[in-house]
């Protein structure tokens, strides 16, 4: 089983719509995937279609956890468009000051990973900040996985991530970066090509994804009524964008 962060200081670059459509590439492959929402937005937990409020989310367990209580991450998950799912709620923007005192607080989610069985990929989508919740989720993770809008602010804020995963690698000797998708990716537009550019000049091509996901509007539509853009429109270039990165996703752990 290998745990992934998806991670990036930006929000608005990606990171839900791969966390959910790389998913469901993979189940199209016949791998076992499971998502963890750790973001407050709950951004993932609404696009699979859950918007009302859930009585048992990461909250619940990370709470227990944390204050001694006997729990598993299985007892939350629940299936949404064919998907595996911890889902988040609101409660969780209060779990940073709850956190703030407990002893071994980086290490929580770990713990409540480690006993997992029957995955393939467990995929945590971050919130768009180094909060108590992403090192949580990087501590847990073997990779981390960096979606990022071909634009040159957004490339500053993984310059800026970048910094502090080195840090959480203290923590964490055994994660490692996947690599940098490339999404709303328009070929037409010089910046976007320079921005890859750029991204190649700091970083190996190993690390720079050859998948790029295009701009289209079928990605946020989707989204919209609670699928997977297979589900929704497979004929779409964002499914085959999500299936080309599929293939190439799986190449990286042959």
């Amino acid at each position: 089983m290998k745990v992934i962060s998806i991670a990036n200081f930006k929000g608005g670059v990606g990171k839900t719509t791969t966390a959910i459509n790389l998913a469901a590439g993979l189940k199209k492959k016949g791998k076992k995937v499971l998502l963890i929402d750790v973001d407050p937005q709950a951004n993932l937990t609404q696009s699979l279609g859950i918007t009302e409020d859930i009585e048992n989310s990461v909250y619940t367990v990370l709470h227990k956890e944390a204050f001694g209580e006997k729990t598993k991450i299985t007892d939350v998950v629940i299936n949404a468009s064919g998907l595996d799912i911890v889902p988040s709620s609101l409660d969780l923007a209060g779990a940073e000051l709850e956190l703030a005192s407990v002893y071994g607080r980086e290490q929580i989610l770990s713990q409540l990973i480690k006993p997992l069985k029957g995955y393939d990929y467990v995929f945590i989508d971050c919130p768009p900040s180094m909060s108590m919740l992403t090192i949580n989720a990087l501590v847990s993770s073997d990779h981390v996985l960096i979606p990022l809008q071909a634009e040159f602010l957004p490339l500053k804020g993984v310059r800026s991530f970048l910094k502090h995963f080195e840090l959480v690698k203290k923590l964490n000797k055994k994660i490692s970066l996947l690599g940098f998708v490339l999404t709303k990716f328009d070929y037409r537009k010089k910046m976007n090509q320079q921005v890859k550019e750029q991204l190649l000049k700091e970083f190996s091509d190993k690390l720079v994804f050859k998948t790029h996901i295009r701009s289209n509007i079928s990605l946020a539509n989707a989204q919209e009524k609670g699928k997977d853009i297979y589900s929704y429109d497979k004929n779409a270039n964002g499914a085959k964008d999500y299936s080309e990165l599929t293939t190439e996703f799986l190449s990286k752990f042959k």
